[in-house]
Order: C-alpha cells, then sequence, then structure tokens
C-alpha cells in the first residue's frame, strides 16, 4: 500500500502521495495476466492504460473480481477490456489534494481516483486507505459510520462523535491547524451523506447542480462553534432559472433542518440554500457577483467576505470552478472595490496597547475580554481572501492562501510562516474557550488574564503578526 509521507496532510498535493509507480496493463491484456499481476504486486486494482499514450481508459479491482468474474464464471482468457470498469472513470490532476479526493471518493461511493498529469497521462492511484493513514483512528471510525449511514439519527449520532474525538483532540494537545481539517473533513463527509439521504425523499431537476459552502466552511476552518452558510449553484438556461430554483428550494430547507438537527445550527442571517436568494443558476450567480464588484456599499463588502470563500462540497464540482474562474477574470478590474475592500480589512484592529500589552472594546456584557474571532483570526481571513482575490489565488482556506502568496512574492519563506503561526495559536485558544462550555456570547472572547505567562506572550505575538500583515495590503493599496 502507498505511504504518506509523515508531514503530508489533507491540503498536501495528490503528486506527493504518490510513492509507487503504478501497476498497469494494456486494453488487449487478458484478464489471467491482469489478476496474475494483482497477485503478484499484492494490489487491490490495476489500471488499464492506451499503450501509446499512457491515459488511463479503465480500471479493475478485487471488487470486479468477484461481482464481474467469479459470480458470473467468467473465461479467463478474454480481453481486460470487457471487464473493467471504463465508464466515468474517477480521475483527478496530480496538482489536486488529497482532501478533494476524499470528497469525490464520498460523493461517488467508490475506493480509489485515479491521479493523472497535466497531459493526462497516468501518474498513480489515491486509495481510501492512503487518506484513512492521514487520519487517526477514531476518525476512520467516525468516517465508516458516516457511510454507512442510513438514517438522520445515524448521522445525529456521528455529529456527536465528532465533536467528542474534537474535543479529546484537543486536550491532548493537537495542534489547531490539524484539528480544524479534521472537523472540516469529517463535517464534509457527513454533509454529502445527509445530502445522499435527503435526495430520497425527492424528485430533484435534472439539472447538473452542486451544493456550495461558504464563510468557515468554505474555508476548511469550522471549529466547535460553527452555524450553516450554505448555498445551491445549478445549470439553466435563463427562462427555466425560476422553476428550477423552486423545485430545489424544499429539497435545500429539508437538509438545511437535518444538519440543525445534526449539530450545525440554522444561520441568523439566513446565509443558507433554502434562502431563494442563494439558490441561484450560474448566470445568476455572476450577476450577484457583478453586482458586488461594482458597489462599494458596507453590505456589497460583507456579502464579499462570506460568498467570495466559496468551494463545492457535493455535486458537480465543475459549477463550483466555473464560478471561481469567472472570478478570476473580473476581479482585477474592479480596482476600486479591491481599495474597499482593503480599507474594510483594516478597520478592526489587533487589540494591542500602546502601554499595557492588551487593549479592550466597549463590550458591557464580557469587559476585560478580547474577541478572538473579530479582533483576531479575522485580521488574517480578510487580508488573505484580498491577496488571493487580487492575485489570481484560487485556495479557499486562509493558511494556503498566504502560502500561495508567498510563493508568488508577496512575502518571505520565514515572514509567512510566523503570521500563519500566529493565525493557528489564536485558532487553537478559540478551540480551547469553545471546549470549556462557555456561555455563547464568551466562545471567541477570553480575559489575557485568565491566561498563563506564556499564552499571554504568545497571544501578544501573534497579534503582532496580524498588524504586520495589515501592513502588507497598506503598502499594496497605498493607504
Amino acid at each position: 500500500m502507498t505511504q504518506a509521507p509523515a508531514r503530508a496532510t489533507l491540503h498536501s498535493q495528490l503528486a506527493a502521495m504518490i510513492r509507487r509507480k503504478p501497476i498497469t496493463v494494456t486494453p488487449d491484456a487478458t484478464l489471467r495476466d491482469a489478476v496474475q499481476a494483482m497477485a503478484e504486486h499484492r494490489i487491490g486494482s490495476i489500471i488499464v492504460v492506451e499503450p501509446e499514450s499512457g491515459r488511463p481508459i479503465g480500471i479493475f479491482t478485487l471488487r470486479d473480481l468477484l461481482h464481474k468474474v467469479a459470480a458470473k464464471s467468467c473465461d479467463l482468457d478474454q480481453m481486460i477490456m470487457s471487464v473493467m470498469s471504463g465508464s466515468n472513470l474517477l480521475m483527478l490532476n496530480w496538482r489536486s489534494t488529497v482532501y478533494q479526493a476524499a470528497l469525490v471518493m464520498a460523493r461517488h461511493g467508490v475506493h480509489h481516483v485515479i491521479v493523472v498529469d497535466a497531459a493526462g497521462k497516468l501518474v498513480g492511484l489515491i486509495s481510501q486507505k492512503d487518506i484513512y493513514e492521514l487520519q487517526s483512528g477514531g476518525a476512520k471510525a467516525i468516517s465508516g459510520a458516516i457511510r454507512s449511514a442510513r438514517d438522520v439519527d445515524s448521522l445525529v449520532s456521528a455529529a456527536q462523535e465528532i465533536r467528542r474525538l474534537a474535543e479529546n483532540t484537543l486536550a491532548e494537545g493537537g495542534a489547531a491547524e490539524a484539528l480544524t481539517e479534521l472537523i472540516s473533513s469529517l463535517n464534509d463527509h457527513l454533509t454529502v451523506r445527509l445530502i445522499e439521504l435527503t435526495q430520497i425523499d425527492f424528485q430533484l431537476p435534472k439539472a447538473p447542480w452542486a451544493w456550495l459552502a461558504f464563510g468557515s466552511e468554505g474555508r476548511y476552518e469550522q471549529t466547535l462553534s460553527t452555524d450553516q452558510d450554505n448555498g445551491i449553484v445549478f445549470a439553466a438556461a435563463p427562462e427555466d432559472a425560476a422553476a428550477v430554483r423552486a423545485a430545489f428550494l424544499p429539497f435545500a430547507a429539508e437538509v438545511n433542518k437535518r444538519l440543525d438537527a445534526c449539530g450545525f445550527p440554522l444561520c441568523k442571517g439566513n446565509v443558507m440554500a433554502s434562502n431563494p436568494e442563494l439558490c441561484l443558476s450560474v448566470d445568476e450567480w455572476h450577476g450577484r457577483f457583478s453586482s458586488w464588484l461594482r458597489s462599494t456599499t458596507p453590505q456589497a463588502l460583507l456579502d464579499s467576505t462570506i460568498y467570495f470563500d466559496f468551494r463545492a462540497i457535493f455535486g458537480e464540482e465543475s459549477l463550483s470552478e466555473e464560478l471561481r474562474t469567472w472570478l478570476r477574470k473580473h476581479i482585477p478590474d474592479a480596482t476600486l472595490f479591491q481599495r474597499f475592500m482593503a480599507q474594510d480589512a483594516l478597520r478592526a484592529q489587533p487589540p494591542l496597547g500602546m502601554l499595557r500589552d492588551f487593549s479592550f472594546d466597549d463590550n458591557k456584557d464580557y469587559p476585560h475580554t478580547l474577541d478572538l474571532k473579530t479582533q483576531g483570526t479575522r485580521l488574517f481571513v480578510d487580508v488573505a481572501r484580498i491577496l488571493a482575490l487580487a492575485n489570481g489565488i484560487d485556495e479557499t482556506s486562509t493558511t494556503e492562501r498566504l502560502r500561495a502568496a508567498a510563493a508568488k512574492g508577496k512575502f518571505g519563506r520565514d515572514d509567512i510562516g510566523a503570521v500563519i503561526d500566529g493565525f493557528f495559536f489564536i485558532q487553537q485558544l478559540r478551540l480551547r474557550q469553545q471546549q470549556t462550555g462557555t456561555p455563547m456570547g464568551m466562545a471567541n472572547r477570553v480575559d489575557p488574564d485568565q491566561l498563563n505567562e506564556l499564552d499571554r506572550f504568545v497571544l501578544k505575538e501573534a497579534l503582532k503578526q496580524a498588524r504586520k500583515l495589515q501592513g502588507r495590503i497598506k503598502l499594496d493599496y497605498h493607504l
């Protein structure tokens, strides 16, 4: 079995996971040849490739051997192409992430994804077991329970297990980056399965569609306290969009309701797929994006902080990529909007005092506390978003955006490392605070006097990194 490098994460590129040359046969090989090769190399699947181009055209697995051969007493001397699985072959570019591969497997209920290079030539094979190697034992068990769930009650139980696992991992000293990645990964799997089960109860339009995640979920940055931020994109002609939307809305409302039952509260701002304004055709989403880019109103700026952090969780991911391509094409011309976004990102300042370590806001309910979200992680998130939009960076994760910006020469490698460490330290404090069962209003707040001396010092240094990051866009936009 492929062994992933120890430092690989779910955000690693698939190329980093390929540790051995894939075993292949050509279409004219016999079934006997393929089975013997699988036995010799002790592998559970073999890929069929075109002899000239090296492009994969099919896959034959142990499951195929059981159901297509043994169960039907097939001739072992027939050509492999007659029993391989070739239609709807699941392939990903080697620059895709392990996370994307996990989602593809979850969506389609398969155990392997073929990896190809930019020319479509076979590079390797990623299996579900390879991905499990990156997860803890508890995550494996929960993933299996989600995959086999047959009703919403089972998913409610799985959601409780996800939170319990996250809390235990945090108590054991788990790092914020790995922990938020773990939470997001398992929550995604749960959402995928919940949508699959809900689809059974509805007659959905035949139009291609995708379930979108926005905000922290879109950035893979969910914590222990998070509500829903989601929408739907579908493909339809302008004259059909209203009818298609009307057909999707009852289904979306039920998904939102069931997610709420699983512990993801309904969004108070109605940023949910059941909102007709967030269940749109591709062209309608283009129109909404365009209206935000032309506007400099506070609402447009607020909307951009939510909806420009999007990704597809279920359905036709190509629709999400079409939206991203449109945004990448049009954002460079929206220079005034970028400038206003930068100004808005600077409105919140790190709560650092001139004479004392920290400064405090005017919150009367929780005096002498710092808001670790609004005055902490959000400072990093907002700048990373601007850098991504302005520089054609497709990543939605804050840290991946920052790393990509560094790769484009916007930061020094050491500088960006310190910035990311600062971001994750504040995330860690947020997770610790949420774990304590504090009132909702204190879920993202902390009294620095309640921290030990080391944590107070590191928090101050982390906030200095946020200030340094803000200085980057001050320079870029001459603010």
